[in-house]
């Protein structure tokens, strides 16, 4: 399975500051819980990613 691959699967994303000063990501889907830390710099990276995917998914749908 790869990215590409769909899922019917439902999840709930949660992402935010924790008191340690780590960016959390947190994904809940039936009855697996699992919280990703990971340092500000690490996060802005992730971030910068996300953006990349979705300007290339939105150039894929012109």
């Amino acid at each position: 399975m790869g990215i590409n691959t769909e899922r019917d699967v439902e999840a709930n994303l949660q992402i935010g500051p924790t008191d340690q000063g780590m960016v959390r990501l947190f994904v809940e889907a039936d009855s697996l819980e699992i919280p990703m830390d990971f340092d500000p710099e690490e996060a802005e990276e992730i971030a910068d990613e996300i953006r990349a995917a979705a300007q290339a998914a939105r150039a894929l749908k012109r």
